[in-house]
């Protein structure tokens, strides 16, 4: 890209972003089509591709697939430490949650699933995909995988619950500690679709495993957020 294709991107980026931060666009809005844009800026349409998805990485707007452009609502503080399950979080912050399950299925570990669990041999995990949404809008992806031996009967239980307050009024089970990795990462065909992204859109992916009151390795889970959605905040205190 030359000299002066790079100033007039600079240019609509810094418009736009200053119509998003006065609020003249405001939150969850569309914004016009990528070929109404290009001929508003009087540039093509490849340049305009350019300052959107530049935009889409400052996290101020997001794509839906086949559906366009949108101005991103403010991001939710998220603190993996916290104990407190995904509804509460979201209500502290004066946000409406809402979760819905897709899929649950049985089967042997393998693959990253054994990786993540540890698993010594051939052993069955219940694997429970569900989607997140925060005020209407799919943010949250989220795969738990659980050693089935040490959960009977859960997949009878409502899964839309806390996961954590199940294990704890079921099970016993206190989530004393809890290992993190986070990854920026493209989505894969199953995230895309449930977050109505295009495969290989960027996500935060978070895998967090955890460990019961004595130690013993319980459970996993893929989270797969909309990069725009949230923040990481962590507090430490000493």
């Amino acid at each position: 890209m030359g000299t002066q294709a790079n100033t007039q991107l600079g240019k609509i980026k810094k418009r736009l972003r200053q119509q998003i931060q006065s609020r003249l666009i405001s939150q969850g809005q569309k914004l016009p089509s990528e070929r109404e844009l290009s001929e508003l800026f009087a540039t093509t349409r490849i340049t305009i591709k350019d300052a959107l998805v530049s935009l889409e990485t400052e996290g101020l707007i997001y794509r839906e697939e086949r559906r366009g452009w949108y101005v991103s609502p403010e991001r939710v503080c998220y603190n993996p430490l916290s104990r407190s399950h995904f509804h509460q979080m979201m209500t502290d912050q004066s946000r409406t949650a809402e979760t819905r399950l897709l899929n649950v299925r049985t089967e042997v570990g393998g693959g990253e699933y054994a990786s993540a669990l540890a698993l010594q041999g051939l052993m069955q995990i219940h694997v429970i995909e569900r989607v997140r949404y925060i005020d209407g809008r799919a943010v949250l992806f989220v795969e738990n995988c659980l050693k089935a031996a040490l959960f009977p009967d859960i997949l009878a239980e409502n899964l839309t619950l806390s996961l954590t307050g199940l294990y704890r009024e079921k099970y016993g089970y206190e989530t004393q500690r809890s290992r993190f990795e986070v990854i920026p990462t493209a989505a894969p065909a199953h995230v895309a679709k449930a977050l109505n992204l295009a495969e290989g859109q960027p996500v935060m992916k978070i895998c967090r495993i955890n460990y019961k009151q004595d130690g013993e390795l319980i459970d996993c889970e893929f989270e797969y957020w909309r990069p725009d959605a949230m923040m990481i905040q962590i507090d430490s205190e000493g």
